[in-house]
C-alpha cells in the first residue's frame, strides 16, 4: 500500500510487560489490517540508566507479541528514528497508536510522531496503562490534549 490511510504503530507489546492474550489478540487483529510497525524495549543501562533512575530493568532480549510488518528496537522511552522514517516513507494520513504503558511509552511515540509532522490517534481500545494509570484515562485525557485524535471505539476506525 503505498499511501495509506493510516498506518500501525505497536508499543512494547511483549513478554516484559505480559500483555494480556485479549490485548494481543485484539492488536493483532490491527496489523492484520494496516501497514504495521511495532517497538520492543531493550535494555542497555549504557544507552538508557533504567537500572541506576528507576531500580528497574526491561529485559535485555525479548520478542514482539503481535505479527507485525516491521520490529524496531528501542532503548528507553522514544520509538528511534529508524521506526519514525519508516512510518513516514509510508505517507500514512494518520498513524493509529497503540500498546502498553499508555501514560509513558505510548505517550512519548505519540509526541515523537508529532514532532516528526505525523498525526499520531490513539486507539484507546487497544492500550494499557502502567501501575499509575491503569486504566489509561490520564493518558486519554493527555493525548486528547496534545494531540486531540483518539478512536475509542473499533467501529470508528479508517
Amino acid at each position: 500500500m503505498s499511501n495509506p490511510s493510516a498506518a500501525l504503530l505497536v508499543v512494547d507489546v511483549q513478554e516484559t510487560f505480559a500483555p494480556s492474550a485479549a490485548l494481543v489478540d485484539r492488536i493483532a487483529a490491527l496489523a492484520r489490517r494496516y501497514p504495521s510497525v511495532a517497538t520492543i524495549e531493550l535494555h542497555d543501562e549504557t544507552q538508557v540508566p533504567f537500572a541506576a533512575q528507576v531500580g528497574w530493568t526491561p529485559r535485555t532480549s525479548d520478542r514482539c507479541l503481535v505479527p507485525v510488518d516491521r520490529v524496531f528496537v528501542k532503548h528507553g522511552y522514544l520509538p528511534p528514528d529508524a521506526a519514525i522514517r519508516h512510518l513516514a516513507a509510508l505517507k500514512p494520513a494518520q498513524v493509529l497508536v497503540a500498546g502498553i504503558q499508555a501514560d509513558t511509552c505510548v505517550m512519548a511515540a505519540g509526541f515523537r510522531l508529532f514532532d516528526a509532522g505525523l498525526h499520531p490517534t490513539l486507539l484507546s481500545f487497544a492500550v494499557r496503562g502502567s501501575s499509575a494509570d491503569p486504566d489509561a484515562a490520564i493518558a486519554r485525557k493527555l493525548w486528547v490534549h496534545h494531540f486531540r485524535k483518539v478512536i475509542d471505539d473499533p467501529a470508528d476506525l479508517p
